[in-house]
């Protein structure tokens, strides 16, 4: 038999020292019989962005290896490096043999340009596996293409990097009970500078990481949705209105948005250290007291319970303004694209990938999954969830998205030629993140100017983008981007697609 050994990759190791995920309870996952005959040529290899992802897959590798008789080489590895590395892999056919794609890069491209196979041929009786999950799951143009199923969608994207996330004792202090009564634009930055005169100077209201700068675009954009403005979130739909295809920028809500950062910050509210710290780093203060609010994700909740025990926190929807009801944040789909996991065409392990991928899409699988990870990278079966062993305040997190994210159009479900339109598409610079991030920093002036342009900006790079897709040949248009049927109060599902 061969070595039976588990292998991770040393920016793995480095991401698990720095977080303390690698000190999670060590789990027993059961695992069941082979779907086919395994057989290895060489290690199986494994390539993620890591972060609790990395916490579930170093165990369960080590305990799949054992019992396959096999090697395994995990590597959770952050985005800008996946972002080079497998492009790189890939022409060079030294690519892991299961990945996820780099960010914001289509699957019909991956599909397209053969870095993938379809897992009908690996996977027994394919169809009924796939009943397990729930509607939305699998959608041409997103993991099915030509018919074939390409693609492991295991975790939910119903979740947000942008929900209220507070210190009870100074929330409490300053009056105010986010879980009972969720704040609204104006609630928030009273209890902000309310937080911060109670405080005078030992604590500030709100803390983020500036210097991380999709950070200004996420809470930028959740607050706009919740004021009443959905749009996309991801690559040649982010800021675009479905409804209509236009890019709103420059609305009433984005610029109002921008509007109230600005305020707290003259208000005194903000920590005044944000532009040297990063979103983990911003995490890492709200144990120690430094702020009493941060808008950042579920992700938060397992490592301050598993870290923090004594830190008395809550959790509560992203603010709204006053008088704003039924709105919602908007997901791009109800499968987490970036968490999305595919084989590699020349993968000489493919039959090993389909066999984890096949664990990780039934009930037995998303519950042990939903034990280690939490709500972080949730299951996308809701009933896992439900019957993991996540913390409570995990569930109540899950239970607050299931109700606030609502899942939208994906316009490469529609028209998976797209792709063509995003591999050419420069998001223009300043981005929406950076021109809020200046805004902040008074490196530019006049919100609603800048809004405005950046709205300009994009159209301009959109149709550009458009047009050398078309000079291609790819049968796109920018009437690809309209979805008039589109309610942004429920989900858009397949019913929806097939109703254009």
């Amino acid at each position: 038999m061969s070595r039976r050994s588990f292998l991770a990759g040393s920016t793995a190791l480095g991401a698990l020292a720095l977080t303390g995920a690698g000190r999670a309870l060590a789990q027993e996952f059961g695992i069941p019989e082979p779907i086919a005959p395994i057989s290895a040529d060489g290690p199986f290899r494994w390539i993620d962005s890591g972060d609790q992802k990395a916490v579930f897959f170093r165990e369960f590798f080590a305990q799949y290896a054992q019992e396959r008789g096999i090697e395994v080489v995990y590597d959770g590895l952050p985005w800008n490096e996946i972002n080079q590395v497998l492009p790189l892999g890939i022409r060079n056919n030294t690519a892991q043999d299961a990945f996820c794609l780099p960010l914001n890069m289509p699957p019909a491209y991956a599909v397209n340009e053969g870095w993938v196979q379809p897992l009908d041929d690996l996977i027994p009786d394919i169809e009924s596996w796939k009943a397990g999950f729930p509607d939305g799951a699998f959608l041409d143009g997103l993991n099915v293409f030509d018919g074939k199923t390409y693609g492991l969608p295991y975790t939910s994207a119903r979740v947000t990097s942008a929900h209220v996330l507070y210190n009870r004792q100074y929330l409490n202090d300053a009056g105010f009970d986010p879980e009972e009564t969720p704040l609204t634009w104006e609630t928030f930055r009273e209890a902000a500078r309310k937080v911060t005169e109670n405080n005078a100077g030992r604590a500030y209201g709100l803390i983020m990481g500036g210097n991380q700068v999709n950070r200004w675009a996420d809470i930028t954009r959740a607050f706009a949705q919740m004021a009443g403005q959905p749009c996309g979130d991801t690559s040649i739909g982010l800021g675009i209105d479905f409804r209509t295809g236009e890019v709103v920028f420059d609305s009433d809500e984005f610029v109002g948005a921008v509007e109230l950062l600005l305020a707290m910050n003259t208000d005194g509210s903000i920590f005044p250290g944000i532009m040297s710290l990063n979103a983990p780093q911003a995490r890492a203060m709200m144990p120690q007291g430094a702020a009493g609010l941060i808008l950042q994700g579920p992700w938060n909740v397992p490592q301050w319970e598993r870290e923090n025990p004594d830190f008395d926190f809550g959790l509560a929807p992203t603010p709204a303004p006053e008088g704003t009801t039924g709105t919602n944040l908007i997901a791009g789909g109800l499968a987490s694209q970036a968490n999305t996991m595919f084989i590699n065409a020349r993968s000489k392990n493919a039959q090993i990938a389909a066999d984890v991928f096949h664990y990780l899409g039934t009930e037995q699988g998303q519950i042990q999954w939903g034990n280690v990870v939490g709500p972080s990278d949730p299951p996308v079966f809701p009933a896992a969830a439900a019957q993991s062993r996540m913390s409570e305040r995990s569930k109540r997190a899950l239970a607050m998205f299931e109700d606030l994210i609502k899942v939208g159009p994906n316009p490469f479900a529609r028209n998976p030629e797209l792709a063509a339109v995003a591999s050419v598409y420069q998001e223009p610079t300043p981005s929406l993140a950076l021109t809020v991030q200046g805004l902040f920093t008074a490196q530019a002036s006049g919100i609603r100017e800048q809004l405005t342009a950046l709205t300009s900006a994009t159209n301009q790079a959109l149709d550009a983008a458009f047009k050398t897709a078309q000079e291609s040949g790819a049968q796109v248009s920018r009437d690809d981007l309209v979805f008039g049927n589109w309610d942004p109060s429920r989900d858009y599902v397949t019913a929806d697609y097939q109703a254009l």
